[in-house]
């Protein structure tokens, strides 16, 4: 019988890389890790791992048998749901991620309706890059989170994550309103030779500027580096240049910033671990959510 453990510890060995990476993320020495590998290779009684030199590999036995885990994770997962669903009322603790522009808008009535309807529920909130959340979730320290990607940009399903859909919003060009005059035509074409205000590196925000001027022909020129879009937009005021901001970004804009839409689109969707959907806590939270977005729409 295989070891559920050791088969994370295989599945996280394929997610992030090295030894070192995944005795991080379960705060082992590498030298555990190294042992529970050795210990699940002896239980497949197969070679799961190739090293070269300092660097460790999988074999094709070992790449199968991480997508037998994640049938096997989430399994589990759906049993621990049905298990809870089994109980009388909701508790416990709900850790709950989200993007920063969807902190302020879809996220309070949300928090305001599980308050109300499940008081017993002890819901915790950590504003999150998108690209972080499908670790997040894995590694247990999230239980929803609300992730997007970008039409222009999308991002591969992560094996181990279940998702429902959630918002489609149209992504506008911030430009200063007194020296961009009329626009005509396309609004990125016309902004090659501005100065940009894009995402720090690393972050969906950075890659997406970037991908959409690479589309049209040219590399930005980027001036400044902003995260917060309440930030980005005062920096378009202050003439400092033009940035993407997406809708839930742009709800209250500066008098002097003119929002020219794209055929750009941020894609948000309610992310849970797979298997875990019908977990009455990770439920209510996709009912609340979707109830706030649709009244923050209306």
């Amino acid at each position: 019988m295989l070891d559920v453990r050791r088969l994370q510890l295989l599945r996280d060995l394929a997610r992030l890389g090295t030894i070192a990476a995944v005795a991080q993320a379960h705060a082992y020495t590498p030298s555990a890790v190294s042992q529970q590998l050795a210990a699940l290779q002896r239980e497949a009684g197969v070679p799961l791992l190739e090293h070269t030199g300092r660097s460790v590999s999988l074999t094709p036995a070992g790449r199968a048998l991480v997508e037998h885990a994640e049938t096997v994770l989430a399994a589990l997962e759906a049993a621990s749901a049905t298990l809870a669903a089994a109980r009388t009322g909701l508790s416990g603790t709900v850790r709950i991620g989200a993007f920063p522009s969807a902190v302020p808008t879809l996220l309070p009535a949300a928090l305001v309706a599980l308050g109300r309807d499940h008081p017993t529920l002890d819901l915790m909130v950590t504003e999150l890059d998108p690209v972080d959340m499908p670790d997040a979730l894995r590694d247990r320290r999230l239980d929803v989170a609300l992730w997007h990607d970008y039409d222009t940009a999308p991002v591969e399903p992560d094996p181990g994550v279940d998702s429902v859909r959630l918002l489609d919003e149209t992504v506008f060009l911030a430009v200063p309103a007194d020296t961009w005059g009329d626009a005509t035509g396309d609004p990125i074409d016309a902004a090659r030779d501005a100065a940009w205000i894009v995402g720090t590196p690393g972050t969906l925000c950075h890659t997406v500027a970037l991908r959409v001027c690479q589309t049209a022909g040219f590399t930005p020129r980027v001036r400044h580096h902003a995260d917060d879009f309440t930030a980005v937009l005062a920096l378009v005021a202050a003439g400092q240049g033009v940035a993407l901001v997406p809708e839930l970004g742009a709800t209250h804009p500066p008098a002097d910033v003119r929002l020219l839409p794209l055929d750009v689109h941020r894609r948000t969707r309610i992310t849970y671990r797979r298997g875990a959907g019908a977990h009455p806590a990770v439920a209510a939270c996709v009912a609340a959510l979707e109830a706030s977005t649709r009244a923050y729409r209306d």
